[in-house]
């Protein structure tokens, strides 16, 4: 990962999922609140498209895996070589990849073995995450001071994915967790594509100075963008999935869109009060 493709493969990962769990919590969401749509996204249709993001999950950590081990100079799966540790730093990478491997490995085992609890798929993720925030808060040692700030935000994201992937085992089919999680999950990515950027400059572009205090401050700011930033992508999806559903409805039967709606206001009004 000591390069910039090497941070634009795992920011690309997690973006794509970020958006992707956007997706599937927004399209679950308005099912239930549309139950005429529930054509849209059956039961069975959600369990083979786990099974599809299992297999994209785990294909995404082989990826991360071999292309951490198996590049040149890597460590080509020799942990310990000619009397020292060898390349730890792709170790603790490959750490990362293969336990998101695991997650999605639970992931293809709880949508086609009914009698696991699809709560296994959150720790699972869980766990994933917070091994990765450990994995890289040890990651920093003897680097420079905007080095360590860039990973240190970086561990913030991730501890707090984590942590929100966690409650999400106590807080079943809450939109607003769900969300959550998913804008985090996307601003780890972008987040990683913003070290790549700063730390390895693609195409000979001008070096950060690593130790400027005011690229600190800089970055800081920066942050806050990426993550408002995340916020406008899944506003946009929802804006979307909100409209194609309706639509749909309309197309399906157009006679009951207005007992729709007025059902709708009701429950509205019972939450209001």
């Amino acid at each position: 990962m000591g390069s910039f493709k090497g941070h634009a493969l795992p920011g690309t990962f997690f973006i794509i999922m970020g958006i992707w769990w956007s997706l599937s919590t927004i399209v679950k969401y308005a099912c239930r609140k549309h139950k005429r749509a529930s054509y849209l996204g059956s039961k069975t249709l959600f369990r083979q498209v786990g099974i599809l993001e299992g297999i994209v999950i785990i294909c995404m950590a082989l990826t991360g895996i071999l292309g951490e081990q198996f590049i040149v100079g890597g460590p080509h799966l020799s942990l310990y070589k000619e009397g020292q540790w060898n390349q730890l730093l792709s170790w603790h990478h490959t750490t990362m990849y293969f336990f998101f491997g695991l997650r999605g490995v639970t992931n293809i085992l709880c949508s086609t073995i009914s009698s696991l609890p699809t709560s296994l798929n959150k720790l699972m993720l869980s766990n994933a995450l917070l091994v990765e925030a450990f994995v890289f808060y040890n990651h920093t040692h003897g680097r420079t001071l905007l080095d360590i700030f860039l990973h240190q935000l970086l561990v913030l994201v991730v501890f707090l994915s984590g942590l929100v992937a966690f409650f999400e085992i106590l807080i079943h089919n809450n939109i607003a967790m769900e969300l959550l999680r998913s804008s985090l999950i996307l601003l780890q990515g972008s987040w990683f594509w913003q070290i790549g950027f700063v730390l390895y400059p693609p195409s000979g572009g001008p070096a950060w100075d690593l130790v400027d205090h005011d690229n600190i401050m800089f970055l800081a700011i920066c942050f806050c963008w990426h993550y408002a930033f995340t916020y406008i992508i899944i506003g946009a999806i929802y804006a979307f999935v909100t409209w194609f559903v309706k639509s749909r409805l309309n197309r399906f039967c157009p006679s009951e869109v207005g007992l729709l709606k007025s059902v709708e206001r009701e429950q509205e009004s019972e939450e209001e009060m």
